[in-house]
């Protein structure tokens, strides 16, 4: 009796530590395919934005919530692929910023972070309009799927399909889509003070935009954010996110007039 009360001990021992190290093992995913709810998914954001060390590279977590919630909510209505990679840009940084993140958010890690140009009449140092028109030269908010990938004049070049309507869906027939640009450099910047910029497309350094392109390529999400009420209010997406998420969003939109 006494042997098979230690062999049941020795058994509850092992199954507890064996619970311990596969519950908080430091390679758990921060994905959406980690988590159940809209609950979950806002403290798994909390946790990768933190990770990452996001605020210090001027990335604001409303901006990540958002982006990280909607990819979320897009790959439940199988309107993406790729639930792994996750592409931020964010318009309400000036243009001097390196305000394109690529995240790796089933493994945790910030993959890429770099300069990003906005349409030509979107402002200069400040992206401040946006349009959904052709031949507006304006970029456009919202929440992007990427494509293939071609070369035209721009050289390697990866198209991008608008998922909101009214707001970013005219994206395939204005061409807009992710290039290199010599604009996009830190010359530039020092010579007229802020990014060249592009006739509405998201377009990067030529160093480092086949790695970017190559990368994020067929299904993955990419959210272009701005602090704009006019987005937020037309949203569909945007009014799906979490109640306090929204408000705090709007009321940064409201300040930012």
């Amino acid at each position: 009796m006494m042997k098979f009360c230690k062999q049941s001990i020795q058994f509850i021992l092992f199954a507890v530590t064996m619970f311990t190290l596969f519950s908080f093992a430091p390679g758990k995913a921060y994905g959406p395919t980690a988590t159940s709810n809209k609950s979950n998914v806002t403290k798994s954001s909390f946790s990768l934005y933190q990770k990452l060390a996001l605020a210090a590279k001027g990335l604001s977590y409303q901006a990540f919530e958002m982006a990280y919630t909607g990819m979320h909510e897009l790959y439940e209505a199988g309107k993406i692929q790729n639930n792994q990679l996750l592409t931020i840009v964010d318009f309400s940084l000036p243009s001097t910023q390196k305000r394109l993140f690529v995240i790796d958010v089933i493994k945790g890690a910030l993959l890429f972070n770099t300069y990003v140009a906005h349409g030509k009449n979107s402002g200069k140092l400040m992206a401040t309009r946006f349009s959904n028109r052709p031949n507006s030269y304006e970029s456009s908010l919202g929440f992007y799927v990427t494509e293939n990938t071609y070369k035209g004049k721009h050289g390697f070049a990866l198209r991008l399909n608008g998922l909101e309507p009214g707001i970013n869906d005219n994206a395939l027939n204005r061409g807009i889509v992710m290039h290199a640009a010599n604009y996009v450099n830190e010359q530039f910047i020092r010579m007229q003070g802020y990014l060249g910029r592009s006739e509405g497309c998201p377009a990067l350094p030529p160093k480092i935009t086949s790695a970017i392109i190559n990368t994020i390529k067929e299904g993955s999400c990419l959210f272009i954010y701005s602090t704009n009420q006019q987005y937020l209010a037309q949203s569909t997406l945007a009014q799906a996110l979490p109640d306090s998420l929204l408000q705090n969003a709007e009321v940064n939109a409201a300040n930012s007039l």
